[in-house]
């Protein structure tokens, strides 16, 4: 199983100093006391699972540090780090720092790229967003440092800024869930010719942040409120823990988005 050792980033310092997603509002500020209570749910709940929660430390100019999905994608011991927006550059340094002192191979690339954000690894495949966050030009360098086939594909507008509010991976290589409006014609083709088992999930629900989940292929982390998603997964024989993120949604991020998997296989 992968998604049993992860990276997280407290939420202590989280608020909203910039708009660079259509759910951020610097006029809408997360109460941040209710917000760590979502994180620290999130992190019980991964340990629940059995799950491996490792931390790098916040710092208090980052507000979305808690958002460590978008640090790097990870491949066996190598790292490819986020080109993430200026609002958030300062925080590559730590991901960096984090990353080689814990014998990580780290690589970077100068073009636009959301890290795991819009990178996700699903068995020999690597599913690959651009068009919002990412410059597809970044897809050379994940093709020089991780052995993956690159599947790229594009969303069809910024509510679907990073491709994990688009798409979940369910099974690694089996079994994907995704919103079928938030893809464009060529990447629904693209994605429903790879042979695996596809779930949808209606907009309405996608929106909610419903894909934004974390799932070892045994237990299914995700934010409450998407019940035809988790009906759905609990068919398949997966246990299902539904959380809050209300506060941590109002940054654009939900369970997903908080923790980087570590532990994708070579």
């Amino acid at each position: 199983m992968t998604h049993q050792r992860l990276l997280m980033c407290s939420a202590r310092y989280f608020r909203i100093d910039y708009e660079i997603n259509p759910y951020m509002h610097v006029g809408v500020q997360p109460d941040v006391e209710a917000a760590l209570v979502e994180h620290e749910n999130i992190v019980e709940a991964h340990l629940a699972a059995g799950r491996k929660i490792e931390f790098v430390d916040a710092d208090p100019s980052c507000p979305d540090m808690t958002y460590t999905a978008n640090a790097a994608v990870v491949q066996g011991n190598r790292a490819v780090l986020a080109t993430l927006p200026a609002e958030r550059a300062d925080e590559t340094p730590h991901h960096r720092a984090w990353l080689e002192s814990h014998e990580f191979e780290v690589a970077s690339t100068p073009y636009a790229f959301s890290g795991q954000g819009d990178a996700l690894a699903c068995g020999p495949y690597l599913l690959a967003a651009h068009g919002q966050r990412t410059d597809v030009r970044a897809f050379r360098t994940l093709q020089r440092h991780l052995n993956y086939e690159i599947v790229p594909l594009q969303t069809t507008s910024p509510q679907w800024y990073d491709l994990d509010l688009a798409v979940a991976v369910i099974h690694q290589g089996s079994v994907l869930a995704y919103n079928p409006a938030a893809l464009d014609a060529p990447s629904l083709r693209t994605l429903r010719g790879l042979g695996m088992e596809l779930i949808e999930v209606a907009p309405a629900e996608a929106a909610a942040f419903a894909l934004n989940l974390i799932s070892d292929g045994r237990t299914v982390t995700m934010t409450a409120g998407a019940p035809r998603l988790a009906a759905d997964l609990r068919s398949l024989g997966l246990a299902v823990t539904e959380l809050d993120t209300t506060e941590l949604r109002k940054g654009g991020g939900g369970i997903r988005c908080t923790a980087l998997t570590l532990d994708n296989p070579a």
